[in-house]
């Protein structure tokens, strides 16, 4: 939190993943002066079971005069990590694997239905609670547009959005603003580009998903992680987004501090509480 206040970076986000975290995430948050969001992630809820949604909702409640508690995440689905265990079994589907070789907490997360049940079971709890939302996406957009237009929410951000234009203009119908980071770096990225360049100005927010998704600067290919495995793969962190948004003004033709008054109100209209923390 010091580096990213010394890099100009206002006020933190931080989501929550499980719901073992709520009580230990909200204390950091008042004490590093960050908001914070409560949801059980998609790649969580093979750990997780109905008592953890009914542990959501009594936290919404709980904390619901809370001014850092800001949005109810990071929820939603990913089929990514379906997609690669299927490439790898449908490779070796002659080769049954030993029992001793799952791992089911893996096996449950990579459960499409599962994914499905939590993620509208907390997007109900966001409507009861009349928060806005932090969704995770990854490969499945559609169908987390779906959810949403079955319970709609007070809006929120779609996180490290990578989808089409059709989708983008989908989210921003249903109220949501969308999330650009790391990912916007890579100049080969040409559709997460084109979006942040074209779409309207009320949409983007800037964000870096630290840990993960690194910017181009800090990325490290297999390649030369195998070549020298000590040197590992930089981290990323909050303090790398002024520079993240230093993409977003190039290609927009934006000045820095236009790129971060654009941003800033975006994620308070997302996110409206921020408004009071900032």
């Amino acid at each position: 939190a010091a580096r990213a206040r010394a890099a100009g970076v206002g006020l933190l986000v931080l989501p929550a993943v499980q719901a073992e975290q709520f009580e230990a995430l909200r204390a950091l948050a008042h004490e590093v002066g960050a908001a914070y969001a409560l949801g059980i992630h998609p790649l969580a809820v093979g750990r997780a079971d109905e008592a953890d949604l009914e542990r959501l909702g009594q936290a919404l409640a709980r904390w619901r005069d809370d001014p850092r508690l800001v949005a109810v995440g990071e929820i939603g689905l990913d089929r990514f990590v379906p997609d690669r265990a299927h490439d790898r079994g449908a490779a070796r589907a002659h080769e049954p694997q030993p029992e001793s070789n799952r791992d089911p907490d893996r096996d449950s997360a990579c459960d499409r239905a599962r994914q499905r049940h939590f993620y509208l079971a907390q997007l109900g709890l966001a409507r009861a609670a009349g928060l806005p939302v932090i969704l995770h996406l990854r490969r499945a957009v559609d169908e987390v547009l779906a959810g949403l237009r079955r319970l709609p929410v007070a809006g929120g951000i779609a996180h490290a959005f990578n989808g089409s234009r059709a989708q983008a203009d989908a989210f921003v119908a249903l109220g949501l603003r969308l999330g650009f980071g790391g990912a916007m770096t890579f100049e080969r990225a040409l559709r997460i580009r084109a979006l942040a360049q074209t779409l309207p100005e009320t949409v983007p927010v800037l964000e870096t998903d630290a840990p993960d998704i690194p910017p181009q600067w800090l990325y490290r290919s297999a390649r030369e992680r195998a070549a020298a495995p000590q040197a590992g793969q930089q981290r990323n962190e909050p303090a790398e987004l002024p520079r993240i948004g230093v993409t977003l003004a190039a290609l927009r033709g934006w000045s820095l501090e236009h790129t971060a008054a654009v941003t800033s109100a975006n994620a308070r209209a997302a996110l409206p509480r921020l408004a009071a923390l900032a």
